[in-house]
């Protein structure tokens, strides 16, 4: 996929987290929005503001395509599948479960109890 950078909005903002004073003067924490997708990344994983911009520049690159290409990726059909799964049954499909259970229970119950012939 092609990423214009007339789609980008980049900010560069000031980090937190531990550091002391280093971290509260400088703006070395990379802020990137993809506008056409709505798309935001924020970057503090290194020290050197170039080094976040690589790295955030690569975490919207890939965020992009997990939303573009969802439907054929490995992780949007696990999740799905699971979504899936824990979905309530209709109920007509519910209906039919219990009456297959109410079926199967006649069938155990007119087996009658096993006598020991010894």
């Amino acid at each position: 996929m092609q990423i214009s950078s007339f789609d980008i909005e980049e900010k560069f903002i000031r980090g937190g987290g531990a550091g002391g004073q280093k971290i509260n003067k400088t703006s070395s924490c990379v802020w990137i929005k993809h506008l056409p997708t709505g798309i935001t990344v924020k970057c503090q994983l290194y020290r050197e503001r170039e080094k976040n911009r690589a790295a955030a520049y690569k975490l919207l690159v890939a965020k992009i395509e997990q939303v573009v290409a969802w439907r054929e990726s490995k992780k949007a059909k696990e999740v799905y599948k699971i979504r899936r799964q824990k979905q309530k049954r209709s109920k007509r499909a519910k209906e039919k479960m219990l009456e297959a259970k109410r079926r199967r229970a006649e069938v155990k119950r007119g087996r009658g109890e096993i006598v020991d012939s010894r």
